[in-house]
């Protein structure tokens, strides 16, 4: 069986490891994407340190995929061996992006359009579902706006909020309430976003280091001058939630990002609804497949814009440096890329290792060098 690379996080709250694994093939309805560009996002150190989703070990993470199809699975139509493709990883080895080929269900897959590069596709496929999922997907899993993607869908005259702005799923919480109409998108996040956002449809920006969390409701209500029946929490911290649900109306709702997201008062008619954005998900799945047919003539059209990208260097190896950036809250309003295909070579070593019928891959990430049996 043909080998790759891929990042091994090799138990539960481990160290990543950058290691040689079998290439899987695809199953029915499936197709193998080799992983030109993928994006990290929070949840992937989170898994680390929180052991959390990730059912055995060693594990591969990695949800935001961009690449070319390498091979189709059975009953697949539409897709040519060497398609530019994006979509989103999940949380099995054979479907995830920390490594050079991949597997993925072909309905969830879409096809990059001629205006956007591999780097700025890979920062769509998990920021876009969960802020599409929460806004437009049927309630009760999502804020049931516009489940079919219908473009004569306008909720012109009307204001919403994103907290969280300038995070990756605030970005396309803006981009997809301004395409459903909303006249007034308040958006808060630090005011050095302030013309990026409102270049992505917001229509004003609170400054975060001028107005606490604690006052925004107010600000949002003074801003809006008509009753918020919608707001998105990207940020999920409780503060974050409270000030969601101080700003809108009896009737309103709240789509947040934190999975134990409630509302502690249940008694005062606002809806909290907590979001899980995988395009993998049962439930979603018919959604998604409509999302993946939808996003790519989006995108091309600019009515979608992808999130500003950061690359990551030494690809598979550099993932741990960027990782332990967004843990450490050092990185702001951009998207970090790594390139799978650029792991060097030096990188993986066959050792031989007493007491062991296999070989192992043998790798130095920074200070940590790290023997794991190879799968």
């Amino acid at each position: 069986m043909s080998q790759q690379k891929a990042l091994l996080l090799e138990k539960a709250k481990g160290a990543f490891v950058v290691s040689t694994v079998p290439i899987s093939k695809p199953g029915p309805g499936q197709i193998s994407i080799k992983v030109i560009a993928a994006a990290l996002n929070p949840v992937d150190w989170k898994i680390q340190a929180w052991d959390f989703f990730m059912k055995k070990y060693p594990a591969i993470l990695g949800t935001d995929i961009a690449g070319d199809v390498e091979e189709i699975g059975e009953g697949v139509e539409g897709f040519s061996k060497g398609d530019k493709v994006f979509c989103q990883g999940f949380f099995v080895n054979e479907m995830a992006g920390f490594q050079q080929y991949t597997s993925i269900p072909a309905d969830i897959v879409g096809k990059i359009p001629s205006n956007i590069d591999y780097a700025q596709a890979a920062t769509i496929p998990l920021g876009f579902s969960t802020a599409a999922i929460g806004l437009l997907r049927a309630q009760p899993e999502g804020g049931g706006l516009n489940p079919t993607f219908d473009p004569k869908v306008n909720f012109s005259g009307e204001p919403a909020i994103v907290v969280g702005g300038s995070t990756s799923v605030g970005q396309y919480a803006i981009q997809l309430l301004h395409l459903l109409g909303y006249s007034t998108i308040i958006a808060y996040a630090s005011a050095r976003h302030t013309d990026y956002l409102k270049s992505i449809g917001a229509t004003h920006v609170i400054d975060r280091g001028e107005i606490p969390i604690g006052r925004l409701a107010e600000a949002a209500k003074k801003v809006a001058n008509a009753p918020i029946k919608i707001a998105y929490n990207a940020v999920g911290d409780n503060d974050s939630l409270a000030a969601c649900i101080a700003a809108i109306v009896e009737g309103g709702q709240v789509a947040d990002v934190n999975p134990q997201a409630k509302n502690e008062d249940s008694g005062n008619g606002k809806r909290v609804f907590a979001i899980f954005g995988s395009s993998h998900h049962p439930p979603h799945r018919d959604f998604a497949g409509i999302q993946w047919k939808t996003l790519p003539n989006l995108v091309a059209e600019g009515k979608i814009v992808p999130n500003r990208v950061e690359k990551v260097p030494n690809g598979l190896a550099g993932i741990d440096e960027g990782l332990q950036k967004l843990k450490a809250n050092k990185v702001s309003g951009v998207k970090l890329v790594a390139f799978p295909q650029e792991t060097a070579l030096s990188l993986v070593h066959w050792v031989p290792t007493p007491g062991l019928h296999r070989p192992v891959s043998f790798v130095s990430l920074g200070h940590q060098r790290t023997a794991i049996p190879t799968l």
